[in-house]
């Protein structure tokens, strides 16, 4: 299986959980926090789980940015890390479990920023990875200012957020896909 694909899919399926995820936490914010916390930090856990895997490919595939690579595979262990905490403790408390998040989307956006500026990749990459992150550090620094007091609102941003990202993300790898499709009827020609 072509590399590309697998990261096409991998981009598709991510998409996919984040519109879900922001569709929960949109329609039915009234939900309790432990059951929050279990959708959060499942996403939580598989988006570090495929920035995980999508920087060793990276790595592998020799990317030329290697500080995009290192980050993305540090950012991915770091949110397997807070994923499997929030999993393992669900009854953390409101305010530690809304900074968690809040600083998790902070340095995600940063993360994406800078993968986006510096990123030798097509226009479209690097104009969803600029917006993604500048929404997710947005929200991050919301959640920061208003860490109690934001309540059905901090589930809101969350929402908002997964919703706006996923289809970007789904964009992208259909992008990604039919980027490869022509490269790869271009090599045939040739």
């Amino acid at each position: 299986m072509d590399t590309t694909a697998s990261v096409s899919g991998s981009m598709i399926l991510k998409g996919l959980l984040l519109i879900l995820f922001g569709a929960a936490a949109v329609f039915w914010p009234g939900e309790t926090l432990v059951t929050l916390a279990y959708l959060f930090s499942a996403l939580v856990l598989v988006n570090g789980i495929f920035d995980i895997v999508f920087g060793i490919g990276r790595m592998v595939g020799g990317a030329e940015f290697i500080f995009n690579r290192a980050l993305l595979l540090l950012f991915g262990i770091f949110q397997v890390g807070v994923g499997i905490y929030l999993l393992r403790h669900p009854s953390v408390n409101f305010r530690t479990f809304i900074l968690l998040i809040g600083f998790t989307l902070l340095i995600r956006g940063l993360f994406e920023i800078v993968d986006g500026l510096f990123e030798d990749s097509t226009y479209m990459y690097r104009a969803v990875m600029v917006i993604g992150g500048v929404l997710a550090a947005l929200a991050g620094i919301l959640i920061f200012f208003q860490p109690v007091a934001a309540g059905i609102a901090f589930v809101w941003i969350l929402g908002v957020y997964a919703l706006i990202v996923g289809p970007l993300l789904i964009a992208l790898a259909l992008d990604v896909a039919r980027m490869n499709r022509l490269e790869v009827r271009s090599r045939a020609r040739a």
